[in-house]
C-alpha cells in the first residue's frame, strides 16, 4: 500500500524486497500496487494518515515497479477498485499491463471511501483498455491463457507487432 505514510524510499525497498523473494521462490504472478483509500479510515481521522497518493504517486509506483521487477514479476495489475476508471487507464500508460477484473462482495476498499464500484462488465473493461491504447486480452490466475478479446482484422499491423497486451 502506499499513500498513506511510506516515503518513495520505502517504496523502493518494499519493491527490491518483493523481487529479491520472487527470485528465490518464484511465487508470484503479478505485483498490485494499492493506492491508499482514506476517506472512511481511523487512520486519517486520527491524523496518522495523509489523504492518500497524489495522481503522480499513482503514476511513479506503477512505473517504478514495471522497471524494478521486470524479468522477476512481469505482470503489474491496477487496482481499478481503489483507483477510478480514467485513473487506471493512466496507469496502463505508466507501467501497468494488467486491469484486474471484477471482485465479487468487494468490501475493503469500499467501506475505506472507494467509489469506483466492484462490477465492470467484460464489455466495459475491453471498451476501457481500447481507450488506452491497448489491446485487450483475457488471462487465468497464472496468466498462461491468453485469448486477445480484438478480431484480428481491426487490429493494425502495429499493434500486432507490439505485445502491449493488458
Amino acid at each position: 500500500m502506499y499513500g498513506h505514510v511510506e516515503t518513495p524510499e520505502h517504496w523502493l525497498n518494499q519493491i527490491l524486497m518483493f523481487r529479491d523473494i520472487q527470485n528465490e521462490t518464484r511465487g508470484f504472478t503479478e505485483f498490485v500496487p494499492l493506492g491508499f483509500v482514506h476517506q472512511n479510515t481511523l487512520l486519517f481521522h486520527q491524523g496518522l494518515a495523509r489523504s492518500g497518493p497524489t495522481l503522480a504517486e499513482h503514476l511513479k509506483i506503477h512505473a517504478l515497479a514495471r522497471i524494478l521487477l521486470a524479468g522477476s514479476i512481469n505482470n503489474i495489475q491496477v487496482s481499478w477498485v481503489k483507483l477510478n476508471r480514467k485513473l487506471s487507464q493512466l496507469c496502463l500508460q505508466a507501467g501497468a499491463n494488467d486491469y484486474g477484473g471484477t471482485l465479487m462482495e468487494e468490501n475493503i476498499s469500499r467501506e475505506a471511501g472507494a467509489t469506483a464500484g466492484q462490477y465492470t462488465s467484460p464489455e466495459e473493461f475491453q471498451s476501457l483498455i481500447l481507450e488506452a491504447g491497448r489491446i485487450p486480452a483475457e488471462r487465468n490466475t497464472t496468466y498462461s491463457q491468453i485469448r486477445i478479446k480484438m478480431a484480428l482484422e481491426n487490429m493494425t499491423s502495429e499493434q500486432a507487432s507490439s505485445a502491449e497486451f493488458a
